[in-house]
C-alpha cells in the first residue's frame, strides 16, 4: 500500500466526527422523540373552585374589551374548534373573561402532536384549511401567550393585561422553531 492509504484513516475519522456532530445538531433541532412523548395537562378554569359544580359559563358572540370587573363567574366571550394543519389537532378553544375583568385562552380536550418550541398564539390571521393555513399566523398581528404546557388535556393561558382583543380572531398552536401551525381555531 502506498502513501495514499495512510491519509485515508484521518480523513475517515474526520468525516465520522463531522457526521456525529451533524447528527447531534439534527437531533437537537428536530427533537423527533417528542413525537412519541405525550404531556397531559389538566388545569381547572381560573376563578372556579375545582369542587364547585356551578352552572356552565354563559356565552357571548363578541369578545368584550371592557376591563371592569363583574360579579358573575367566568364568561366565554368567543370560542371555536381546532382544525389540523401540520399535525392532527383537535379540541376546543375558548376566550374567557374572568370575574376580575382579565381574559384567558382555554384549550379544552386538546389533542395534538408534541414538538419542539410549541407556542399558543392569539392572532388576527384567518383560519384556513390544509396547507394554505400552515404559515399565515406570523404574517400579521399576534400575541404569544407562552409555551404550550402539554399536547393533551385542558389548559389556560393568560392574555396579557392591556391587550387589545379587537381584531384578534383566532388561536394557533404554533411551532416557533419551524414557523408552522400544528392546528388553529377561529374564534366566533
Amino acid at each position: 500500500m502506498g502513501r495514499g492509504g495512510s491519509r485515508r484513516g484521518p480523513l475517515l475519522a474526520g468525516g465520522l466526527i463531522v457526521a456525529i456532530v451533524l447528527a447531534g445538531v439534527g437531533l437537537y433541532w428536530f427533537q423527533p422523540w417528542k413525537l412519541w412523548q405525550d404531556e397531559t395537562v389538566e388545569e381547572a378554569l381560573p376563578g372556579v373552585a375545582p369542587t364547585a359544580a356551578g352552572p356552565e359559563p354563559t356565552t357571548s358572540v363578541l369578545p368584550s374589551t371592557s376591563s371592569s370587573p363583574t360579579e358573575e363567574g367566568p364568561r366565554t366571550v368567543a370560542q371555536g374548534s381546532l382544525i389540523s394543519h401540520e399535525h392532527q389537532t383537535t379540541g376546543t378553544v375558548k376566550l374567557i373573561r374572568l370575574p376580575d375583568g382579565s381574559h384567558t385562552v382555554r384549550l379544552e380536550n386538546l389533542d395534538t402532536s408534541n414538538g419542539p418550541d410549541l407556542r399558543v398564539w392569539l392572532t388576527d390571521a384567518p383560519v384556513l384549511e390544509g396547507n394554505a393555513g400552515w404559515h399565515v399566523f406570523d404574517d400579521g398581528k399576534y400575541v404569544s401567550l407562552g409555551k404550550l404546557k402539554g399536547n393533551k388535556g385542558d389548559q389556560n393561558y393568560a392574555v396579557p393585561a392591556g391587550t387589545d382583543l379587537s381584531g384578534l380572531t383566532s388561536v394557533a398552536i404554533w411551532c416557533d422553531r419551524f414557523d408552522v401551525s400544528f392546528g388553529a381555531a377561529k374564534l366566533a
